[in-house]
């Protein structure tokens, strides 16, 4: 919600200054109508750290979007106005950053500006792509066909994008516990036995020896490991942000065992689902191509995909780069090929990306149920070697008060 300050007069005519907060400054005067408040002037307060709303990540989850989009549809094929769904839509959903881009875009249709130069203004709130199909979808006069064709877009997206991060989770989270299960058994459990074994002076094995050094290295600097995984991981954040080395990031990704394939398969399903999308709805390939590189996340395709917008640019085959990149299989560079040659190329990419959609849900279930194994000896392994590490002196102990 944004901030209004306003002054105005109210019915007995007495001057009022204030802030009030609302979607839009629309909505700001109807509430101060309301108060009885007939209002001078009224500005938006410029965002600070201390009234600014702070988000993680995405303002406007997926989920949220999608409805959005069907929602929009089913308006459109009712009969309603594209202002009356937008100010309808505006106060039903339940995204407060969906709310406040969707009064700010009703107020730019009142002034007379198309949908899609009003959602060109919240880039964070509405894609590349869907600020292009919509343009599309303007000009061939089908706009609710176009809002469904992306809601079907991002559902299937979503859909597969869920089943690579439920399985990069899983062993993510098992190494998680691993770590704080360590930290917690040596800080707190291995120190009760180390007065026990000098006093004894039992002959303690290798490694025995190993996890008392590495308890007494946890209890005096258990703070600097945590901080050294916290800043592993914002270093990783940063570097992912660079495109430089994002780049080196992705394509270590792609070649990592065992998980790079699925990554493969899920990028490659991601571009051929866009590329359909955006193909179906008009949207002119040079054009298609950019946005591609810009929404596929990943940028060892974006650079192939690049190259092949530049190769058409220069009178040459789509696929020519794709042929000569290993991140592209031959089934793809032969199905966009036929597309080309047929003219059907929409109808190829979206019969590529229904193949590698099954591909990634059937590769998930097969890395699920190998992962769940092998993670779980994984963590009993590391919690058995310290457990036995102290277990077998204490048994040295036992035998020697028995002698």
């Amino acid at each position: 919600m944004a901030q209004f300050k306003y002054e105005g007069r109210d019915v007995h005519g007495r001057k009022q200054r204030g802030v009030i907060t609302g979607i839009s400054k629309r909505e700001a005067i109807l509430k101060l109508r309301e108060k009885g408040i007939k209002v001078i002037e009224i500005n938006e307060v410029p965002e600070t750290i201390l009234n600014k709303e702070i988000t993680f990540g995405k303002p406007v989850k997926l989920k949220d979007f999608v409805i959005y989009l069907r929602q929009f549809s089913t308006l459109l094929k009712a009969g309603v106005s594209v202002v009356d769904s937008t100010r309808i839509l505006a106060s039903q959903t339940e995204s407060k950053a969906l709310k406040k881009a969707l009064a700010d875009v009703e107020e730019e249709l009142r002034a007379g500006n198309p949908l899609s130069a009003a959602a060109a203004k919240h880039k964070r709130i509405f894609p590349t792509m869907f600020v292009n199909m919509i343009k599309a979808g303007e000009a061939g006069g089908n706009m609710d066909e176009t809002l469904d064709r992306l809601a079907d877009h991002f559902e299937k997206v979503h859909r597969t994008r869920q089943k690579v991060i439920s399985v990069l989770a899983y062993p993510f989270i098992v190494c998680i516990i691993a770590i704080t299960v360590v930290i917690f058994l040596l800080v707190a459990v291995v120190p009760t036995f180390v007065q026990m074994f000098v006093d004894f002076g039992a002959e303690l094995p290798a490694i025995t020896k190993f996890v008392l050094k590495s308890s007494e290295f946890m209890q005096s600097y258990w703070w600097f490991v945590i901080l050294a995984m916290i800043s592993v991981y914002v270093l990783f954040v940063l570097l992912k942000k660079r495109k430089e080395t994002k780049y080196y990031i992705d394509y270590m990704m792609l070649r990592m065992p065992i998980f790079g394939k699925m990554l493969q398969k899920a990028v490659l399903a991601r571009m051929a689902r866009t590329l359909s999308s955006l193909f179906s709805s008009s949207v002119p390939i040079l054009q298609a191509l950019t946005i591609v590189a810009d929404v596929v996340d990943n940028e060892v395709i974006a650079k192939v995909i690049e190259q092949s917008r530049d190769s058409l640019e220069r009178g040459q085959s789509l696929t020519e780069p794709m042929k000569k990149h290993w991140v592209f299989p031959p089934l793809v560079t032969q199905m966009i090929a036929i597309g080309e040659e047929t003219g059907a190329l929409d109808a190829m990419l979206a019969k590529v990306a229904d193949f590698y959609e099954a591909e990634v849900e059937t590769a998930t279930d097969r890395l699920k149920s190998l992962i769940e194994p092998i993670m779980i000896v994984f963590l009993a392994g590391i919690v058995g070697t310290i457990v036995t590490s102290i277990l077998v002196p204490m048994f040295d102990i036992f035998n020697q008060i028995q002698q």
